[in-house]
């Protein structure tokens, strides 16, 4: 069944909604477990969730979109399990997340996040580090302390899920050192799922398990968030070449000033076309100019690489809602995962 304009303008209100009753859920919790850390790093991952200002005044921002919790939350309730005995797991995965995003900070280099300076611009790397460290380690702490059953399979989960995550990481460093022409889609596919789709399927597992699923139902849950979150990564990657700076917070066409091979760009490189060309040559040089940056966005769309990446995600979120119907027979009990699956996979840029 096709999806109207009026069909998606109520599901992402209903994705939307969904996100602000889990970020008014679980900010309380978060905030409570992150302020048990040390002083020191207690301070730098306050800043990082936008609790605190960089001289330790208090701020009154957002810690993120909540999307990872919400997973946890939405899968629990969907295999007809209690939420609220999933909250802990809800936190845990979003500190592990937000682990993610201060090293991936302090490893890109990157000096914005949420319109401000990011936690290592201001702290300095080894604070930044080290609190990225705390996280998880407070993350699983939350986990092992839990009473509930399942707490001890998804602290293990969670660690597994973690270490596939860093191995992801380090393909995608070193993708980074090679050259534009010894790249493959494949291998930046599999960096993908690993990087960013294995979070978000460890957290539709998280809740599947909190809510007392076989283990059929959490397999299958694993692999609608894993998919999900490919297609999540694809429009990531288009955003980070086509982004608006306001919605964004950081420099239209970064990830090509940062010369990084996302899925689009790769794509684009391996279309053989004169565009790959031009984008391989541009992909060698320095391409620190606007015009530099504009001209190698043009390239990756001619090459195809914006066309592909497009139609990629719609790939993976059929591929996510057949895993879905496996877990979730009930289309309806289903509604909330896929209204949050449908919301990161229809961001506008």
């Amino acid at each position: 069944m096709t999806m109207t304009s009026t069909d998606a303008a109520m599901e992402e209100d209903k994705a939307v909604a969904l996100l602000e009753r889990t970020r008014d859920a679980v900010d309380p919790q978060l905030r409570a477990a992150v302020e048990t850390l040390p002083g020191a790093i207690r301070r730098v991952a306050m800043y990082h969730f936008g609790w605190l200002d960089a001289d330790g005044t208090p701020a009154a921002g957002r810690a993120g979109k909540a999307i990872r919790p919400a997973l946890v939350l939405a899968a629990a309730r969907a295999v007809g399990g209690d939420p609220d005995a999933a909250m802990r797991a809800a936190v845990a995965v979003e500190l592990a997340h937000n682990f993610t995003l201060l090293h991936d900070d302090v490893i890109d280099e990157d000096t914005t996040r949420r319109h401000r300076p990011t936690a290592w611009a201001v702290f300095g790397v080894p604070d930044a580090v080290i609190t990225g460290d705390a996280m998880f380690s407070l993350a699983l702490r939350l986990l092992t302390d839990d009473p509930h059953p399942a707490s001890p399979h998804a602290a293990g989960r969670l660690s597994t899920c973690v270490i596939e995550l860093c191995a992801g990481q380090q393909a995608d460093c070193g993708l980074e050192d090679r050259g534009p022409d010894d790249v493959t889609l494949d291998e930046c596919l599999a960096m993908a799922m690993a990087k960013t789709g294995a979070l978000l399927g460890c957290a539709c597992a998280l809740g599947a398990l909190y809510g007392g699923a076989d283990g059929r139902a959490v397999r299958a849950m694993d692999g609608f968030g894993r998919e999900a979150g490919l297609a999540f990564q694809l429009i990531d990657d288009l955003i980070g070449i086509w982004g608006d700076t306001a919605r964004t917070g950081k420099p239209v066409g970064a990830d090509l000033t940062a010369h990084k091979k996302s899925l689009p760009v790769v794509a684009a490189l391996t279309s053989g076309t004169p565009a790959a060309a031009e984008l391989a040559a541009l992909y060698r040089g320095a391409m620190n100019t606007p015009g530099e940056v504009r001209s190698a966005a043009d390239a990756v769309e001619r090459a195809g690489g914006r066309d592909w990446a497009q139609a990629a995600a719609a790939d993976r979120m059929a591929r996510a809602v057949h895993h879905l119907s496996r877990a979730v027979p009930d289309p309806a009990a289903a509604g909330d995962l896929l209204a949050l699956a449908e919301f990161v996979t229809r961001r506008t840029y």
